[in-house]
Order: structure tokens, then C-alpha cells, then sequence
């Protein structure tokens, strides 16, 4: 079994990039023949703007240009795809929402129709969703920010694909909590990975979400 990590935060040295590194070794603490790949959107220069040539694309008028191909390849070679980011104003960083609004085109990710029928051409794809947030839970719930964060990117992204978000996280309290709470939950999401991908069936979500405390992400 194959993951892909996906990792969109500028600096290395961040919790956020810890948290992928150990979701990756938790992938090889579960089975010597899992292996995973680790996709630094940053630091391999991904180009998140949609320009003419997305456009086009999406009218079904050219092929995809030669980087979201390469994207595309990767999460076609996954059995398992991760998505590890910081929080920024209540949802993902410009540069991940990027990376989704390029790669997950029309004819790859969804067939939509002129007669407005859409065929969901992800359904055999299993996703996990690790975010880091600043704020406490009691925040995120009581202005509604983890639901509606469901709501934009599990459901508005993923299930318009066919896409199974098996788990989806919240680490909270990065700034103030000691990080190895953060960094031993992400081991353990990555040795279930393949086991929780198992729980998932075709049309249905199985979600859960994580409070708990690390550092500054």
C-alpha cells in the first residue's frame, strides 16, 4: 500500500512538517511493504494560481499542463492520499486550496456534463485530513469553525469528487500545548492509515476530529 503525503507549509522546520515526517513513519511502522511519498508543494515550487491554461482545462479545450499531470500521476499511484497543513483563517493555505483547485480538474477529478450531470471520478480514493490550528476547541465549536470547515473541504472538495474522507483532524492548541502530543497522534494516524482506509465504504464519510495540544505550527 502507497500513500502520498502532502505537505503545504514554507518552512521545514515547522510542526507542520513534523507532523507529515511522522505520519510517513508511522506508514512504515505499520507494514514493511507500505511506503509513502512526501509532496513539499513549497519546496518543489508549486504554482498555485488557476490561470488560462487551468481554464481551458476545465472546458475540456487542452490537456492539463505538465505539473498538474505529474500531481495528478502521484495521487493516481496513492492507495491512500494525506493532506498536512496549518490553519489559516478557518480553512487551508493558499497554497494547498491551489494545489486542489489545479489538480482536481474536470475530466480528472469530476466529469461535469453541459446537460449538468456530474460523474464523481474519485471514488476509489481515500483521504485523510490533518489540520493544525491556534485556537481551542471550545472556539472551534462555538462559532462553528470545525463544521464549517467539513463543510468547505471534506464535503464541498472531496465528495463533489467521489473521494472518501476517512478521517479528518484538528490538532489544536498549537501555539500554547507541548508538541509531542501532535507529533505521537500523528504517528498513529499514519500506522492506521491503511486500516482506517478499510473502514470507508463508497458514499459514505467516516470523520472524526482530534483536539489536543502541540506548539506553534
Amino acid at each position: 500500500m502507497h500513500a502520498l503525503i502532502v505537505v503545504a507549509h514554507h518552512d521545514p522546520q515547522s510542526l507542520t512538517h513534523s507532523l507529515a515526517r511522522h505520519v510517513a513513519e508511522g506508514v512504515s511502522e505499520a507494514d514493511a511493504d507500505h511506503s509513502f511519498e512526501i509532496a513539499d508543494l513549497w519546496a518543489q515550487g508549486f504554482d498555485p494560481r488557476f490561470g488560462a491554461a487551468d481554464l481551458a482545462v476545465h472546458h475540456r479545450e487542452a490537456p492539463p499542463p505538465a505539473d498538474v499531470a505529474a500531481e495528478q500521476a502521484r495521487i493516481d499511484r496513492a492507495d491512500a492520499l494525506v493532506l498536512v497543513y496549518p490553519v489559516y483563517w478557518w480553512s487551508m493555505p493558499a497554497l494547498l486550496k491551489g494545489w486542489i483547485d489545479r489538480v482536481f480538474a474536470n475530466g480528472w477529478a469530476f466529469d461535469f456534463a453541459a446537460d449538468a450531470r456530474l460523474e464523481k471520478k474519485l471514488r476509489h480514493l481515500r483521504v485523510h485530513l490533518v489540520g493544525v490550528g491556534g485556537a481551542d476547541a471550545g472556539t472551534y465549536a462555538r462559532h462553528g469553525y470545525a463544521d464549517a470547515m467539513k463543510t468547505q473541504i471534506d464535503h464541498g472538495i472531496f465528495d463533489y469528487c467521489g473521494a472518501c474522507v476517512v478521517t479528518s483532524e484538528l490538532l489544536l492548541e498549537s501555539e500554547i500545548q507541548e508538541p509531542t502530543v501532535h507529533l505521537q497522534a500523528a504517528r498513529t494516524i499514519g500506522r492506521e492509515l491503511f486500516a482506517a482506509s478499510g473502514r470507508c465504504d463508497v458514499g459514505q464519510d467516516v470523520q472524526r476530529c482530534r483536539a489536543v495540544g502541540a506548539e506553534a505550527f
